[in-house]
């Protein structure tokens, strides 16, 4: 009894102090950063993440390595929100580059974390595709864009890439781009005997069909959807300008020797 009396009363003690503690802890960086201001030591954006200006040129140096390497297939090399690396390519370039991307000794980019993809309807090539991989060897991300549009197929990566399987799906069910040699591409997503894609500009957000449950018939059903009152068309135009196939983000580009 008396020893757990004691441990009680230790912690009431450290609840007690802790108070004090932070108003100590305050103080001090408040003095420390009033005296980095007035020496003029201060970051003036210190809730900015901070850039490794090294990292960005080796990734500048690699970027303009691979240009090199595969001049044919690889449009431009350019630096994305200061510090990440990214390859614009032709749509038949999509093998070749992940493959040497993959097993390139000085690449080993065998992780890939994403695939997805933009819609812009007003351009010949409305679909922008991106890859996003991951060098566990060198701790390093890339990105890979090109383009497509509704009618032209795009090659799959499932035998590079074992996890492309999901999200080559998810991009097909949500915007209707296909992928050559999928060995299981369906709907992932969506509801079997779904009508169209739903992340492209053009699908309506009311959707074409409604689902609900039927007394009579005591299930689900889907029935085409009928609305009250007329439906408004937005049409949007898009706030960037295009580098021929893909979008102007602002980027730095790379020069090359190819160029």
């Amino acid at each position: 009894m008396a020893f757990a009396m004691r441990n009680v009363f230790a912690a009431i003690k450290t609840v007690a102090r802790r108070p004090q503690a932070q108003r100590y802890i305050s103080a001090s960086s408040f003095l420390r950063s009033a005296e980095e201001k007035k020496e003029g030591t201060a970051d003036p954006r210190p809730t900015i993440r901070k850039i490794d200006e090294a990292k960005v040129e080796q990734l500048k140096d690699f970027g303009v390595y691979v240009a090199e390497c595969m001049p044919k297939y690889i449009e431009k090399a350019q630096i994305a929100a200061r510090d990440e690396l990214e390859l614009l390519i032709s749509p038949e370039g999509v093998l070749p580059v992940v493959s040497f991307l993959t097993y390139h000794h000085n690449a080993q980019f065998t992780n890939l974390s994403d695939i997805t993809a933009i819609d812009v309807p007003s351009r010949p090539y409305r679909f922008e595709l991106i890859y996003q991989f991951l060098s566990i060897r060198y701790n390093t991300r890339i990105r890979v864009k090109t383009y497509t549009d509704e009618l032209t197929a795009m090659d799959s990566i499932y035998y590079i890439h074992k996890g492309a399987d999901w999200y080559e799906r998810e991009v097909w069910d949500m915007f209707g781009i296909y992928f050559r040699n999928h060995p299981d591409l369906r709907r992932i997503l969506t509801d079997y005997g779904f009508e169209g894609h739903p992340m492209r500009k053009d699908f309506p957000l009311t959707g074409y069909v409604e689902v609900r449950y039927d007394d009579e018939k005591r299930r689900v059903v889907a029935e085409p959807l009928e609305l009250t009152q007329e439906y408004r068309k937005f049409d949007l135009s898009a706030p960037w300008e295009q580098f021929p196939n893909f979008r102007d983000t602002g980027s730095k580009e790379i020069p090359t020797k190819n160029e």
